[in-house]
């Protein structure tokens, strides 16, 4: 009961917020009118019910008027079910969408807000691929495939609630009017409580055989999600594997992650053959039990033959409505798992939002100063680790060349000034409205155009066209001016020495007034990289230079060297001389 109650109180808490934001107005009125619809339904089929008596016994008194006439009412009947049932999908797929959007943008706000995607991954928290639990677990949680979604699941619910207590009236009353008497007692609505322990053993057997589908299918969401997911890696780094001919081992990857896919499928297939054993069987028996248990009134004259089809008809509406769970469960299991995921990536949005305001961290706060300064700042990795240690200020116009051992953590420093590692304590005092740009080893280049590549994180077309082909050939990248408008995964198709140029040249366009350089020109030769250095330093004049770099032919483009130096357990930042050939 309690797990039964957290899983209600997680579905409230994931579909509440929508009919409470500002599309709140639109979804309560196609909510409504669907749930006006579904009840519409349930009043339709009860005019059937009493319809089917009627029309039975116009066939058993062969009566042809009555016959005719029941006939044109059941037609009117079924026009107006046709229509309801028409437009409560339209209404339905409408809400649904709407739903659906609300929620992606969301998610995707969360996920994407101030680096938060980026601590997820440095948390090391159970939102695995976060591209499915955006793109398939919302709208499987909506309305997805095969009836899976809090539409066709709340909808069933009610509909079975309604029919129940529609039908249970029904069925009370033609109870009453053939009574059954065991030893000269009669039992009251004898069919109400016959459909009832029908219901429940069904129920209980339907459980007990079904319950482990709700692990075994979150376990196939995550397993068929992380094969996908290498199936890209492998997309994504063809030139590598190819280069290390490393197909074999690639594919001994592969077949791994599709064996899990596999072995837990097996494991679904078996449980589902046992359950529809069980709902086959019980489907099949729900015909005729009903029958059987109405049969000694109607042998013995007590009622006619509209009675007893009508009898049949209202008892399984209700042993339907009370076998809802067992009709459901496989959909209700699937579901429950995409909750259950949904319900995690929750989480893991909120633990890494939180560990910003956790303290001790690493505070990054804009104010009326002119140096970038680091006030015992002490970068630590996620587990609390301590990494390095800072306590000094970049002055501006003083470019800067930070060195220090492999894995030493100065990368990890360059994204604590940035703001997006909070693990550590400390503060940085930034400038208040200066502008900071970062550029890592590889840099990143969204799919589509050229242009588009080069002005991100701007809007296309932020930049003039001519100054981008201008800064193109600047960067030593002439060929690329006359594909500016072209399509393509410029990060597969670019030397990563061609992406350090694009890189570069979107540094220029944006001219911050702090530049950080993350080894953002080590694929380069030296006389390249001097060029791009001397560039920069020509067309961003008001800039400070920030850099990580190894080569000593560096110093010369920078007026102050630090570096990182064992200190116990980290490394603390300390002054360094630069080369003689600084100048």
């Amino acid at each position: 009961m309690a797990r039964f109650l957290t899983t209600l109180a997680t579905i409230w808490r994931l579909a509440i917020p929508y009919f409470r934001s500002e599309d709140r107005w639109p979804g309560r009125l196609l909510l409504g009118a669907i749930v006006s619809m579904e009840l519409a339904v349930v009043g339709l089929s009860v005019l059937i019910n009493q319809w089917n008596a009627r029309f039975y016994n116009a066939l058993q008194d062969r009566n042809w008027d009555n016959f005719v006439s029941e006939l044109l009412f059941f037609c009117m009947l079924a026009a107006v079910y046709i229509v309801v049932r028409v437009y409560q999908l339209y209404l339905n797929q409408w809400l649904q969408i709407r739903w659906r959007r609300w929620m992606t943008q969301r998610y995707v706000g969360q996920w994407l807000d101030g680096a938060n995607h980026y601590r997820m991954q440095m948390l090391g928290d159970a939102a695995d691929n976060p591209d499915q639990r955006i793109a398939e677990d919302i709208r499987q949680f909506i309305d997805g495939s095969n009836g899976v979604g809090i539409l066709p699941i709340g909808l069933g619910l009610l509909n079975a609630i309604v029919t129940l207590v529609s039908f249970v009236i029904i069925l009370w009353g033609l109870s009453q009017a053939a009574p059954l008497t065991i030893y000269g007692w009669t039992i009251p609505g004898y069919l109400v409580w016959a459909a009832l322990c029908y219901a429940a053993a069904g129920t209980l057997f339907t459980h007990l055989i079904g319950r482990p589908l709700i692990r075994l299918n979150f376990d196939q969401q995550r397993y068929e999600a992380d094969f996908r997911f290498n199936l890209v890696r492998v997309r994504e780094n063809s030139e590598q594997i190819a280069l290390l001919h490393g197909e074999t081992a690639e594919r001994g990857r592969l077949m791994d992650r599709f064996h899990a896919v596999m072995d837990n499928w097996l494991q679904i297939m078996t449980r589902q053959k046992r359950l529809t054993f069980l709902t086959a069987s019980y489907g099949q028996a729900s015909v005729v039990f009903p029958i059987i248990v109405v049969s000694p009134a109607y042998f013995a004259g007590r009622i006619q033959l509209g009675a007893l089809t009508q009898t049949a008809s209202a008892f399984n509406s209700v042993q339907g409505a009370l076998s809802f769970f067992v009709d459901s469960y496989v959909r209700i299991a699937e579901w429950r798992a995409v909750i259950e995921r949904l319900a995690g990536f929750n989480v893991s949005i909120a633990n890494a939002q939180e560990c910003t305001a956790r303290v001790p961290s690493i505070a990054v706060t804009a104010a009326p100063v002119r140096d970038v300064e680091l006030e015992n700042v002490e970068v630590a990795l996620p587990s609390g680790q301590p990494l390095v240690a800072a306590d000094m200020a970049f002055v501006p116009h003083q470019d800067v060349l930070l060195t220090g051992p492999s894995g030493s953590g100065k990368s990890t420093l360059f994204r604590a000034l940035a703001g997006i590692w909070p693990f550590g304590k400390g503060t940085v005092t930034v400038p208040q409205g200066a502008k900071a740009m970062t550029l890592p080893q590889r840099p990143y280049l969204p799919i589509g155009t050229l242009e588009a590549a080069i002005n991100y994180p701007s809007e296309p077309g932020t930049f003039d066209a001519a100054r981008v082909r201008d800064l193109l050939v600047a960067v030593g990248l002439p060929a690329m001016t006359e594909r500016l408008e072209e399509h393509a995964h410029w990060s597969r198709t670019l030397s990563l020495g061609e992406q350090q140029r694009l890189g570069i040249a979107r540094a220029i366009l944006h001219a911050p007034d702090f530049l950080f350089l993350d080894e953002a020109t080590a694929s380069l030769d030296e006389p390249s990289e001097a060029r791009l250095y001397k560039l920069i330093k020509e067309l961003l004049p008001n800039a400070t230079i920030i850099s990580i770099g190894h080569r000593s032919t560096l110093a010369a483009f920078h007026k102050r060297g630090l570096t990182l130096v064992r200190d116990g357990e980290r490394y603390r930042v300390r002054d360094a001389a630069l080369s003689a050939a600084a100048g």
